[in-house]
């Protein structure tokens, strides 16, 4: 008998949402699934044979959203597009592990609402941009095959030119192009790290190869796509193992393949250890460093640590010609100018900096990799 995707053994349906589409589709995906449907207060059963629940919700809340960061950081001005919560790979360093209270698997099936409310926002005014994404609180993809989200999503986007949507994954899933999306407008995008951080920490995702043969297909169906390093963890041997995973992308594609890039040091919220521990989960090396509180509440490697990891970095990356799209993800001026010799005012604003890469096939002038002296 083949095992269910993620090994989902529950499918909870609210009452609410019964008759969706989405409680269809999910139901034909997961045929031997149990299945349940809640009456509103009604307390989620446990999955059997210690399998996963996916729980079919409407959201009460606002769809659109901008990214949950602090302005003591430079952020990327991306905003969220929440399409559900939680996520079935299993990373060690994931916020989502502290973030969230319970690792159960939501997808929010009252689609009408969103696009109601996404209609609105991104219609008053046609000439105002959006950068838009949905893997933030959720993997873009990986309950695609289930729950089809995405495809509608990229249906109801068709209509909307100023809006730019990035899909953010660590599966391969491409199923997602059924629903023939405007190449101009999606920007496919995959998280990396060092094969070793791969290999050990990110239980349930794809290979290095399998993203990058997945992102490979997208630009040769007229796609550009992202890559994001984040987090990059300080370990012994991280040279090596982030210097093979930058090598390897060129392996499959061209710097011009690539819209931007981030890149991101390891943080966690203080409680992530805890939990780790609480799941009979070993504490990987690269979370037994120093480090120190930063003005968002996490726990963050020290600057000098991270600026010799960004540097690195930066110039493996130049040395195969990327120099346009690179950026950091939530971190300080001080930060910038230490790797860059420039801070996100000289870019116009790194929102603004964004947008132009993400619609621009040509992308904007970007940092210059000659780091300054120490």
């Amino acid at each position: 008998m083949t095992a269910p995707p993620w090994n989902i053994t529950l499918l909870a349906v609210d009452a609410g949402v019964a008759g969706s589409v989405m409680a269809a589709r999910a139901a034909a995906a997961l045929p031997g699934a149990a299945r349940v449907v809640l009456a509103p207060g009604e307390p989620l059963p446990e999955a059997p044979g210690g399998g996963r629940a996916l729980h079919i919700k409407a959201h009460k809340g606002r769809f659109l959203r901008p990214c949950p960061a602090t302005r003591h950081y430079r952020c990327c001005g991306y905003q969220i597009v929440h399409i559900g919560e939680n996520c079935p790979m299993d990373c060690s360093y994931c916020i989502l592990r502290a973030y969230f209270r319970d690792r159960t698997l939501t997808a929010f099936a009252n689609t009408e609402a969103m696009f109601a409310e996404l209609g609105a926002t991104f219609g008053r005014d046609r000439s105002r941009l959006f950068r838009v994404g949905t893997g933030q609180f959720a993997d873009s993809l990986a309950l695609e095959p289930i729950t089809g989200h995405t495809r509608e999503i990229l249906g109801f986007l068709k209509g909307y030119d100023n809006v730019t949507v990035e899909l953010k994954s660590k599966t391969a899933d491409l199923s997602w192009l059924a629903a023939d999306p405007r190449p101009n407008r999606v920007l496919p995008a995959w998280s990396l790290n060092a094969p070793d951080i791969v290999a050990g920490q990110e239980r349930g995702t794809a290979s290095l190869e399998a993203r990058l043969t997945a992102a490979r297909t997208c630009v040769a169906a007229g796609f550009r796509v992202c890559l994001h390093f984040d987090p990059i963890c300080h370990y012994p041997g991280w040279e090596a193992g982030y210097g093979a995973t930058i090598d390897m992308i060129f392996d499959f594609l061209a710097p011009a393949d690539i819209a931007y890039m981030s890149l991101g040091s390891f943080r966690c919220l203080p409680e992530l250890p805890g939990r780790l521990l609480a799941e009979g989960r070993e504490l990987p090396l690269f979370m037994l460093g120093e480090f120190t509180l930063g003005a968002d509440g996490k726990k963050r490697l020290l600057r000098p640590l991270r600026v010799r990891q960004f540097r690195f970095m930066a110039e493996r990356l130049a040395r195969h010609g990327f120099t346009n799209g690179l950026y950091f993800c939530m971190e300080s001026d001080e930060v910038w100018r230490e790797v860059f010799g420039r801070t996100t005012r000289d870019l116009g604003g790194l929102c603004a900096h964004l947008l132009d890469a993400a619609r621009n096939r040509g992308g904007a002038p970007s940092c210059s990799w000659t780091t300054p002296t120490s």
